[in-house]
């Protein structure tokens, strides 16, 4: 027996929101709005730090399009937060070139010393920490993207300290 059906409300956007979806859809034909999907989803993250199952709804409705449709894009790619994330979001690449080269182990590094598992965020709300594929840096591996805008590359344990105690120090947690 399937769970209950439960109906999702559409997120209600700020008029400034709007006019930045307006902006997004504008740059393409009228009856290509959705492939503005993109632009909408990044636009409710920068505002609210992650993508809600309504606001999913709420830019579907904008762009004349399925929520699933808009929740499959969401899921498709690892930049879209679906819940709320540390300030610092860390993605290890977990793709096999990275694994060859100490991409797992990492990734176990920065579990052990922030003290969570891969998906799970810190108690302080500082650090969540995510596996990626492939992040296109094979040759620098062990690789990984800092608030989905900073690579780091060739990350050695030593590296991966250095990194997490800055972030804290910069935060006056260290």
């Amino acid at each position: 027996m399937s769970a209950p059906h439960t109906a999702v409300q559409a997120m209600a956007f700020t008029e400034a929101t709007l006019a930045r979806f307006a902006r997004e859809v504008a740059k393409y034909p009228a009856e290509q709005k959705q492939s503005a999907v993109m632009a909408c989803l990044s636009i409710v993250q920068q505002e609210q730090g992650h993508v809600s199952a309504a606001a999913e709804k709420g830019i579907g409705d904008y762009l004349g399009m399925p929520a699933i449709a808009v929740h499959e894009v969401t899921t498709f790619y690892n930049m879209y937060n679906q819940r709320p994330v540390g300030k610092f979001k860390l993605n290890v690449c977990t793709n096999l070139p990275c694994v060859l080269r100490d991409g797992s182990k990492a990734l176990a590094h920065l579990e052990k010393k922030l003290g969570i598992h891969m998906g799970e965020t810190t108690a302080d709300g500082l650090f969540t920490l995510q596996q990626s594929e492939c992040l296109g840096a094979c040759a620098d591996a062990p690789v990984m993207l800092v608030n989905d805008r900073h690579m780091c590359s060739f990350m050695s344990h030593d590296k991966l300290d250095q990194l997490i105690d800055g972030l804290k120090a910069a935060e006056g947690q260290a």
